[in-house]
């Protein structure tokens, strides 16, 4: 029988996927670990607004709600009366009690038709509101200082 004399081959290990996983985890963290500084840099105490069901228990698209600066309504793209707002919003809580509506108003719309159309949705039943507001950008920021 003929002996080996030629030394085993040592198994090797592939470390590129290891430090692939280990680089983006590290981006990951130094993400987030930006996001949480500058929440706390500002202090504000939140309100705080009871929870109603299970989070993420309502699904499916959100019935938009357009509040123009004059004061018109849109439900979606159609114009609509604030009282029969609350009727059509009742009728689709009843269709789908897992409703969602989103709020989105004009910077120029007073406070007091907001407040209207906010009632509006309250007065329909429908516990999961959104406002939607746009982020302004640092750069927007920046013009808005230098010009004080």
């Amino acid at each position: 029988m003929p002996i080996k004399t030629l030394p085993l081959d040592e198994p090797q290990l592939n470390l590129t996927p290891m430090i692939d996983v280990i680089l983006t985890l590290i981006i990951f963290f130094m993400v987030a670990t930006k996001f949480s500084e500058e929440e706390r840099a500002v202090d504000l105490k939140l309100p705080t607004a009871a929870q109603s069901g299970a989070p993420g228990a309502a699904a499916g698209t959100p019935r938009v709600i357009n509040v123009q600066a004059d004061g018109s309504i849109l439900l979606g793209s159609t114009p609509i009366a604030l009282e029969d707002l609350t009727k059509q919003l009742t009728a689709a809580r009843q269709q789908s009690p897992k409703i969602q509506v989103l709020v989105r108003g004009d910077r120029m719309t007073p406070h007091g038709r907001m407040a209207d159309v906010y009632g509006a949705v309250r007065q329909a039943g429908i516990p999961d509101l959104g406002i939607a507001v746009k982020i302004a950008s640092t750069a927007a920021k920046s013009d808005a200082n230098s010009m004080r």
